[in-house]
């Protein structure tokens, strides 16, 4: 399965962002937004003015899928 999305440049401030509470303390993790037209933002916790990616319900569920299923493995 491949999943593209194009950086966003629209304003992400005011947005919620979030991570995993299974996120570990080294700060190297993603952050997950709920954005205004029911897409879903995804960006470097630690760059969090860098490039966000953006994916619709659909692109977003089907990679929860493929990680579930250890599509994504190495």
């Amino acid at each position: 399965m491949t999943i593209w999305s194009k950086p966003v440049s629209a304003d992400l401030s005011k947005v919620s962002w979030w991570k995993s509470t299974r996120s570990a303390n080294n700060c190297a993790c993603v952050e997950v937004a709920v954005l205004p037209d029911g897409q879903l933002g995804v960006r470097d916790s630690t760059n969090p003015d860098g490039p966000a990616l953006v994916f619709n319900r659909g692109e977003w569920a089907a990679f929860l899928a493929g990680a579930k299923g250890g599509e994504f493995d190495v």
